[in-house]
């Protein structure tokens, strides 16, 4: 049985295939159109899915879309009526897109399959999960738990915001649900508006930027009173209520309503690209520690209405890794899995699986989702084209013993390393096969990165990652974290101590000072947020780790995604090759391929491709 699912619309357009309920490809559209944040029809990623099973559109079983249009257009219209006439220009601009695209979402579904090849219409089941749903579905069944206690949270979907489930074996039951426009997803979003970010996008720059926060201060204080008082009432089971005359998303015009923050906090909302002041790592700090105290007591509020010592996590709160660090910490449940795709893009793989055990009543064996390595690969010709056709000089090593070993030498040397490797991965994170790894122990490895390589903020951390079996050494109580989705602090024995007053220091100040033996990944609040890797899931990058350990004496590097800011993580060889040649990366290896910037020769084309001169 094969069963498509899509997410489209909204952001982070995907498609997902399922074969005989195991996940066969996924991915997300951006990495095709390098669109960030592609909200369009999956179009390649959906033809990427049939080619990776080798299907004709006639051979699927079921396409399934991972939300409701039409119980999203009755929120939207309630929303706007309940809201009028405030709205009203917003409400003439978007509905004609709702009346062409989203009315006629099976028109536009069939049309679109269409394109890649002739099919019987009549003949092809067209599906719709809800969003929440979706979510759950994600989540529960990738899993290895047979019977799992279900959160949910995110900006909205139809109507649901929050939802607690239980599933069992095939089934998911849902308990209870918070409703729009109470959102958690929502309020947290407004926040990364009014920080300076981009909502939608900008949520994980808020949560890296809120432990430069001054936890001590009045004035944090002062923030966490006012947002709690004013903005939000949090019960003691984790519902919540938001009030909304301070906000705006309700008539569809801006998250927040015109001065009335300004008043409430004493500040504007930050212009983009501005240096950020102490005063909004403050309230990025507050509203981080009202998210983290709501997700604590709905996860309490989970288990005592299931009775499951397990928990499983979707939704794009659920991408919080600070909050999820918080609650694996908490031990309210024995285990913990978090959906790799967290987010919109996840709810076209939970769309499958939803119909392929709900709508159709298979059967599960439970097998969990142990990668998130499920986009395309690319064969050694067409890595060796892009090489030959860019005059590119490598050194191929037929042994992983020996590149290993050439590219842990590389690390150690300081060099920066692009790591491009096997199926591209599904969701956020590159997880080591889309990467750039560095040394993390070298104090000027964080600005390096930032403002050489990925152009981006400077306050921004990185992430570790190191061997799974090695966790108990690194990291505070030997947490596993496959997909880099929990914080943790390290292991006590490789703090530095810290200067006196440590916490009163503005942010250039505190990212200033060395915190650990490795200081490119420890942010400043001591923590980190993690990747462990297992080498049945990714032996090349577990080898490389144990080559730099042995090296080095320390097995622990830098992952990041291999990206520039802005765009999306690259997909292709030739993607590689231009973030290679346009960042300051020193070494690219793609696949046993090592090709080292210093033996390039301007001779071979690069300056007049419009590339950088050479080091």
């Amino acid at each position: 049985m094969l069963i498509l699912g899509i997410s489209a619309f909204f952001h982070d357009s995907a498609a997902a295939i399922i074969q005989d309920g195991k996940v066969v490809a996924a991915a997300q559209e951006e990495r095709f159109t390098r669109i960030k944040h592609d909200p369009g029809f999956p179009a390649q990623a959906v033809r990427y899915c049939l080619e990776a099973v080798g299907a004709k559109v006639d051979e699927l079983d079921a396409v399934v879309f991972y939300d409701k249009p039409l119980l999203k257009l009755e929120r939207i219209l309630e929303s706007y009526h309940s809201a009028a006439p405030r709205g009203w220009g917003a409400f003439l601009r978007w509905m004609p897109i709702w009346m062409k695209q989203k009315m006629m979402l099976k028109k536009v579904i069939r049309d679109e399959l269409g394109g890649m090849g002739p099919y019987d219409r009549r003949k092809l089941k067209l599906l719709f999960s809800e969003h929440h749903l979706s979510h759950a579905a994600s989540a529960f069944y990738c899993s290895p738990f047979d019977e799992a206690a279900i959160l949910t949270v995110d900006g909205v979907g139809e109507w649901t915001t929050t939802s607690i489930g239980v599933g069992k074996g095939a089934s998911i039951r849902l308990l209870r649900e918070i409703r729009y426009p109470h959102s958690l997803g929502l309020l947290y979003s407004a926040f990364t508006y009014y920080c300076g970010f981009k909502v939608n996008s900008g949520e994980y720059k808020l949560m890296g930027l809120a432990p430069y926060g001054n936890e001590d201060s009045g004035r944090y204080r002062d923030f966490l009173k006012k947002i709690k008082s004013n903005l939000i009432r949090v019960y003691e089971d984790g519902s919540f209520f938001l009030h909304q005359e301070y906000f705006d998303y309700l008539p569809g015009l801006r998250m927040v309503r015109d001065g009335k923050w300004e008043e409430l906090f004493g500040l504007p909302p930050r212009e983009p690209e501005t240096t950020v002041t102490q005063e909004y790592c403050d309230l990025a700090l507050a509203i981080q520690r009202v998210t983290e105290e709501i997700m604590l007591k709905l996860a309490a509020t989970a288990r005592r209405l299931t009775g499951c010592d397990r928990i499983v996590l979707a939704g794009g709160v659920a991408l919080n890794c600070v909050a999820n660090g918080r609650l694996a910490a908490a031990g309210i449940f024995k285990d913990i899995f978090i959906q790799p795709a967290a987010g919109d893009a996840g709810g076209a793989l939970g769309a499958a699986l939803a119909a392929y055990y709900i709508y159709y009543g298979r059967e599960r064996a439970v097998e969990a989702m142990e990668h998130a390595y499920l986009g395309p690969a690319y064969p050694a010709d067409r890595i060796a084209k892009v090489c030959s056709v860019n005059g590119l000089v490598g050194t191929r090593y037929d042994s992983e013993e020996e590149l290993s070993k050439a590219v842990a030498g590389a690390l150690g040397e300081g060099l920066i390393v692009g790591w491009f490797q096997g199926r591209m991965e599904f969701g956020p994170r590159a997880l080591g096969h889309r990467s750039i790894l560095a040394d993390p122990r070298r104090p000027d490895m964080q600005r390096r990165l930032n403002l050489s390589i990925k152009y981006r903020e400077d306050f921004r951390p990185f992430a570790p990652v190191c061997r799974e079996e090695k966790a108990d050494d690194y990291i505070e109580g030997g947490v596993v974290s496959p997909y880099m989705l929990l914080v943790a602090r390290l292991a006590e024995r490789w703090y530095c101590e810290l200067p006196k007053r440590y916490a009163e220091l503005e942010p250039a100040g505190k990212l200033a000072v060395v915190r650990s033996r490795f200081p490119a990944i420890t942010h400043v609040d001591g923590s980190a947020r993690w990747q462990t890797v297992a080498k049945r899931v990714n032996p090349g990058l577990w080898q490389v780790l144990e080559a730099f350990e042995a090296l080095t004496g320390e097995g622990v590097l830098i992952n990041t995604s291999m990206n520039v800011r802005g765009e999306p993580i690259v997909c292709t060889p030739e993607e590689a090759y231009a973030c290679f040649v346009n960042m300051r990366m020193d070494v690219l290896v793609m696949e046993n391929i090592v090709i080292l910037r210093r033996e390039q020769s301007a001779a071979a084309g690069w300056k007049e491709k419009g590339a950088m001169a050479l080091d």
